[in-house]
């Protein structure tokens, strides 16, 4: 198990475009985090948790801690893309293990997105 481990960071510091794909990729959940963690305010009221075009009501309520859940996703999210990502790079080579980091980066941006909107939603209501 060491030197499997040791072995793929080798090849993943052999691989400077890898390499900084996935420090950009955690530098933005970590960014993410912090910044979506900081606008979350504990309050009594609910929060719309999510949209949906089918149903009755169109947003659907929760409460505040739902949002932390947003926070710990973009986390899980960013080390997971970057485990598989290395380990894609050791199996199937450099291209695939590059599309799956700019997935990740994606993923990342598309919750960012979805977590500041559902945020700036609760001014309106």
């Amino acid at each position: 198990m060491k030197t499997i481990i040791i072995k793929s960071l080798k090849d993943l510091i052999a691989d400077r475009y890898l390499l900084a794909l996935l420090s950009v990729l955690l530098l933005l959940a970590l960014t993410f985090a912090v910044v979506i963690g900081l606008s979350i305010h504990p309050s009594e009221r609910q929060l719309i948790s999510h949209y949906s075009a089918f149903g009755i009501t169109h947003f659907y309520f929760d409460q505040w801690f739902y949002m932390l859940s947003f926070v710990i996703f973009g986390i899980a999210a960013a080390v997971m893309h970057i485990v598989v990502a290395i380990k894609l790079l050791l199996i199937k080579g450099h291209s695939i293990a590059v599309m799956y980091a700019w997935f990740g980066i994606a993923v990342i941006l598309l919750a960012w997105k979805t977590a500041s909107t559902l945020l700036n939603l609760r001014t309106l209501l």
